[in-house]
């Protein structure tokens, strides 16, 4: 491609008739020939006398020159811009002293880009002034945005690196890499399958680091409907930088979804963190994230979640006000007392849009920063944008009432990297007795009915018995609900009015397509119908829940592969059948542990049941007619049923106690294969990687990524400093090789 047509005439061309003083001001001239013309540079060699000592001979190109090298044990190689361009100025140093061009090859193969050159790390100015306009340019969405998808692979690439120091590395005590290393050997012992990832910075230290232990990636399988990615910690300049990936179980409990230390708040480093965390989870995306109002977040999860519905967590955005508008003063309480009005009791846009002006007019605050950039984002942290979200619980009004706070319990202000290493297993070590706990309750104690109300009836054994407990609540509340018809239609409106605590709220059934929402939006911020939407339905002769309403991920059948669809009796017959097989286990071990002939019968007679079984459902999952064989070892269960409950409850077993703690649930997790890197050169260290074997870090087998199909397009569209070697293999996968044993919830 010929260059001269983007070189302004101002800067002359190299020509061998020029002479400079040193080499160093021969490549400072290159630098801006090359910034005129649309590329970046690097030095590519130089050479000393022997006897002298003085370098005599230098030779400068353009940062595509030469060929991508790669060793055969290479695991995460450094990225590469080269693509064999021969664009480059050769100087050497005469007898005087003075420099001149021996050779110069102005062609490059590539697309120059002038308008661009800034963002190439050789041009980097040291003029304030520009760098302060390039600055607000960055903090503008739209010109991120832009950036995100006008730009190259190889700008991005620069212009993400170029937002954070080039020295800028994790801040870690004597020894505290240490305990991360022994933290991760020790599980990854425990289980090959735990991950984690290390990000280092151009001076080889540690920057980032990511991990998520094997339960993690399970609960996420099963529960991706929504997260939280909490960045409290690290804000609020705790004494380790921790930000967590927080997800929500069936129970209502929290779950931890990975950790990550971080040394700043760049779009590079949330970059690189989705995208490690997406990569750990099968590239499954989550229906919805919630995160803190933070502009590189929000570019980064545009650019690698496209497909996610992103929101701002509404505690953040309240616990920012007092600090916002302190000026204020004594007007605080009246502001927010319109502020709550205008946020939750807007049934509209229209109502929203007119309550937002009038408060800001009210109060003087259309000159706020802050209250433009929410206003801006609005669509992401209203209530009155969230309509047919479900939260899971996860989006609250305080911290306190929030499921991220439960891990305050074990992070302090000033607890320090080697205390959260110890607590680490105490945390994993009691969400999963907790969850034990839960599972075992849920399959073998039955709530208490509190009402004849038909929908208490229809949920008690479809709900775990922590979501029944909540719905229960609101089935009770119903009661003291009086409801007004204000028009009818096709889709009647109704005002009801609360008097537990005294409010209105406007309720819309569809008879059509049974579909109801409320003003209260209980159904979008918990994930099951409020008090009054069920007042509503049964007023219109509905006397059970419509199935649209009643969310796997809530049930006990939050964990099958199937979904539960309208069939909600199945459900039920499901929690009968695992009950009686439970007690007749238990039994079973009793008899077959006595000596060791009955334990091979009963273990012989159990792995063998097993397989029958598996491959009755397999047949039946698809959609093959089941081997007769298979069907001749099925008790009827249904109909020894209920004698068996009765004669068991008499007397209570004291074995059960002895189950409760060995419960765990999941499904299997996927092979993340991790090796250890070999020691090579130091060129060739990856922006995500781990350290090298000399140093005991590992990182996870590209092959077994390749042969998973766990990378889309997209990434290497975006940030190609990441996993840039692991390439075309994943343009080929498809949704079903990814997730054929995943079904949404």
């Amino acid at each position: 491609m010929d260059s001269s047509a983007v070189v302004r005439n101002t800067i002359l061309e190299p020509h061998n008739d020029m002479e400079f003083e040193s080499h160093e001001a021969a490549y400072a001239f290159y630098k801006d020939y090359a910034r005129s013309a649309g590329f970046g540079t690097a030095k590519l060699s130089s050479r000393r006398s022997r006897a002298s000592k003085e370098f005599i001979d230098a030779k400068f190109s353009c940062i595509r020159y030469g060929n991508k090298q790669q060793s055969d044990d290479a695991i995460n190689p450094r990225p590469s811009p080269k693509i064999g361009c021969k664009a480059s100025m050769h100087v050497k140093r005469r007898q005087d002293g003075k420099w001149y061009v021996y050779s110069f090859v102005k062609e490059h193969n590539h697309e120059l880009l002038p308008a661009q050159a800034h963002f190439f790390r050789s041009h980097r100015s040291s003029d304030p002034l520009s760098n302060d306009v390039r600055m607000r340019r960055r903090k503008n969405p739209n010109a991120v945005s832009k950036l995100f998808t006008a730009y190259n692979v190889d700008c991005l690439e620069i212009f993400v690196k170029h937002q954070q120091d080039k020295g800028r590395s994790l801040v870690l005590e004597a020894g505290h890499a240490q305990l991360l290393l022994e933290l991760f050997m020790h599980m990854q012992e425990e289980n090959p399958k735990f991950f984690y990832a290390v990000d280092l910075n151009e001076e080889h230290r540690l920057r980032n680091v990511f991990w998520v232990d094997t339960k993690g990636l399970e609960d996420f399988a099963n529960f991706s409907d929504v997260i939280s990615f909490d960045t409290t910690y690290f804000t609020s300049k705790y004494k380790i930088p921790l930000v967590l990936f927080i997800g929500v179980n069936h129970h209502i409990q929290p779950t931890l979804l990975g950790c990550a230390l971080i040394a700043d708040e760049t779009i590079y480093t949330f970059a690189w963190l989705l995208q490690t965390w997406l990569i750990a989870m099968g590239e499954r995306s989550p229906q919805v994230i919630l995160t803190d109002q933070n502009e590189a977040i929000k570019a980064a999860v545009a650019s690698f979640l496209p497909g996610t519905r992103h929101c701002f967590c509404l505690w953040q955005i309240l616990e920012k006000i007092p600090k916002q508008l302190e000026f204020l003063g004594t007007w605080h309480d009246s502001f927010m007392e319109k502020f709550n009005k205008c946020i939750y009791k807007s049934w509209t846009v229209e109502q929203f849009e007119k309550r937002w002006w009038k408060l800001v007019d009210k109060f003087d605050l259309r000159d706020v920063e802050w209250v433009r950039s929410l206003y801006d984002d609005r669509t992401y942290w209203v209530p009155t944008f969230m309509k047919n979200i479900s939260f899971a619980g996860l989006s609250t009004s305080s911290r306190v009432e929030s499921l991220n706070s439960l891990f305050d319990g074990y992070v302090q202000v000033d607890t320090s990297l080697r205390e959260f290493i110890e607590r680490y297993r105490v945390i994993l070590e009691d969400s999963h007795e907790e969850e034990a706990k839960a599972n075992f309750d849920a399959w073998h104690e039955t709530p208490e009915l509190k009402s004849p109300s038909p929908f208490e009836k229809q949920m008690l054994s479809v709900y775990t018995h922590e979501v029944f407990r909540k719905f229960q609540v609101e089935v009770l509340g119903a009661a003291a609900c009086h409801l007004k018809k204000e028009n009818d239609g096709v889709t009647t409106t109704y005002n009801v009015k609360d008097f537990e605590n005294n409010q209105s709220y406007t309720v819309e059934w569809n008879t059509s397509n049974s579909d109801i929402c409320c003003s209260c939006r209980l159904f979008e911020c918990k994930g099951y119908l409020c008090r009054h939407a069920i007042v509503v339905l049964q007023m219109s002769g509905v006397f059970s829940i419509p199935p649209k309403y009643i969310l796997q991920r809530w049930t006990n059948a939050a964990l099958s592969r199937y979904p539960i669809g309208e069939n909600l009796e199945e459900v039920q017959s499901k929690v009968r059948r695992f009950n009686d097989l439970c007690r007749r286990a238990i039994i079973l071990g009793e008899e077959g542990s006595l000596s060791q002939e009955s334990y091979h019968i009963a273990l012989g007679s159990i792995s063998e049941a097993l397989k029958q079984c598996a491959n009755l459902n397999n047949s039946v999952e698809n959609g093959m007619r089941p081997d007769a064989s298979s069907t001749n070892v099925v008790c009827n269960v249904e109909e020894e049923y209920q004698s068996i409950i009765t004669s068991n409850n008499k007397t209570p077993d004291p074995k059960m106690n002895m189950v409760k703690k060995a419960v765990r649930t999941g499904v299997a997790g996927r092979n993340l294969g991790i090796v250890e890197n070999s020691e090579g050169n130091k060129e060739k260290v990856s922006q995500v990687e781990a350290v090298s074997g000399k140093d005991g870090f590992q990182e996870m087998d590209p092959t077994d990524l390749r042969s998973r199909g766990v990378m889309s397009m997209q990434f290497q569209s975006v940030v190609p400093a990441l996993y840039h070697n692991v390439s075309s293999p994943f343009h080929a996968a498809t949704s079903t090789q990814l997730h054929e044993n995943r079904l949404p919830r």
